[in-house]
């Protein structure tokens, strides 16, 4: 399958009254102020202004999340961190959904390769412990199971430049991206599915987004530490955050079945002119009918494991990406590697940059940190800025459904739009 179809989405918002009260009290204090309470007066208006800015921002991205739907979209969740004390949480959901569930900014989504940041900060925090170094060729740690390893380092894999073929786009990985096979799954299997195709081309030559990078670096990270990767995660991340609703769904289940969001792909007939010339006819999810969809949250998502099997809350996301963005899980130095990145489109001047398991994505209002995720019926988008004080998350309900140019298009705009919110700017008008 294509790469721009799977594996890039794969593993690729009360003011009111408020406001009104304390516009009339300021009105009032205006009639006899001494210069102290002009000093007073005008932190008031500027903190009154902030709060009618803020009511304005939040109305614009429901209004966005609104033709979202209207384009098809299942259900969308925006929670915007700007800053400034003042939250903006929104969720909103197709109503033929909500038999189903009550969708929530609180609720747990797969977050698909936002994985790959996470495993790019246990890579880091090995490598300032000397346990690992990122120039280690991979045979040193997995010798035999990689094509090439001996040229490829373990920094190649980290920003997508070892030219290992993606798994997931060999047809064997089908009948697992839809769920008709939902068996477990052991990372070698998927990197001796990877090996049976030659290298995309020299080691460190070129960037080609590959999950078969992060199978690998999973692998690596568990023989350098002797620990599992759901172990490393919760030990040198999750609990140290206190991230109480992430986990790496491991074995393709979840952990609190309630709090995950009902998540949809279109049925067959919808699906079909979706896909890339080459997959089968009559293609589709696996799951309950959901009238032109298909109810696909049961499915496993075993198979991205350290390339994309994490749940998560946009919260807890948020929380991970400052921490990160404001130096409290990497040394500088380490910080400053992952942030050192490669061009994703040579010769587009709006590319994305791509780091150490972090993207750098040029948004309309300037660049911010973070990375994309999908796993089926999930399409997620988290960001900060390089401070770690702002950040934003956007939960999409539909993965596959997003390469409905329209669909695709109403999405991409709540998303520009809640990042360029989070940053204090409005959307350019050439960008609505």
């Amino acid at each position: 399958m294509a790469r721009r179809l799977v594996s890039k989405h794969l593993l690729t918002r009360r003011a009111g009254m408020a406001v009104a009260s304390v516009l009339a009290a300021t009105a009032g204090l205006a009639v006899c102020a001494t210069p102290g309470d002009a000093a007073a007066l005008n932190t008031a208006n500027a903190a009154d202004a902030g709060r009618v800015g803020h009511a304005t921002a939040a109305k614009r991205l429901a209004a966005l999340m609104r033709q979202d739907l209207d384009a098809g979209a299942p259900g969308v969740v925006v929670r915007v961190n700007d800053g400034s004390g003042r939250m903006i949480s929104l969720a909103q959901q197709a109503t033929w959904t909500k038999r189903d569930h009550k969708l929530s900014a609180d609720d747990q989504f797969r977050m698909g390769s936002n994985t790959k940041t996470m495993v790019g900060v246990l890579a880091l925090q090995l490598a300032a412990e000397h346990k690992l170094s990122l120039q280690d060729p991979v045979d040193k740690w997995l010798p035999g199971l990689v094509p090439n390893g001996r040229n490829i380092t373990l920094k190649m894999l980290l920003n997508h430049t070892s030219g290992l073929y993606d798994y997931i786009n060999d047809p064997s990985a089908l009948a697992r991206v839809i769920g008709a096979d939902q068996s477990p799954v052991q990372p070698e299997a998927l990197l001796a599915v990877s090996a049976k195709y030659p290298p995309l081309f020299k080691p460190g030559a070129e960037y080609s987004y590959s999950n078969t990078n992060y199978i690998t670096l999973g692998r690596v990270l568990e023989k350098a530490s002797g620990q599992s990767l759901a172990t490393l995660l919760q030990r040198r991340i999750i609990g140290p955050l206190g991230l109480r609703d992430t986990y790496l769904a491991a074995n393709g289940t979840s952990r609190d079945g309630a709090r995950l969001a009902a998540a949809y792909e279109p049925d067959a007939e919808h699906l079909a002119p979706l896909l890339p010339p080459g997959v089968p006819e009559g293609t589709s999810f696996a799951g309950p009918a959901r009238g032109e969809h298909v109810l696909v949250t049961s499915i496993s998502p075993a198979w991205a494991w350290a390339a994309g099997a994490i749940v998560s809350t946009p919260a807890d996301e948020q929380r991970f990406l400052r921490a990160l963005a404001s130096g409290k899980l990497l040394r500088p130095a380490q910080l400053k590697q992952m942030k050192t990145t490669v061009v994703e489109t040579p010769g587009d001047p709006k590319s994305s940059r791509y780091g150490l398991g972090i993207e750098e994505y040029n948004s309309p209002c300037g660049p911010v940190w973070g990375h994309t995720g999908g796993v089926p019926g999930y399409s997620s988008q988290n960001y900060t800025d390089a401070t770690g004080k702002r950040s934003v998350t956007v939960v999409t309900t539909t993965l596959f459904g997003l390469h409905d140019k329209k669909l695709g298009a109403a999405d991409q705009k709540v998303v520009d739009a809640a990042v360029c919110t989070m940053l204090g700017k409005s959307l350019p008008a050439t960008s609505k």
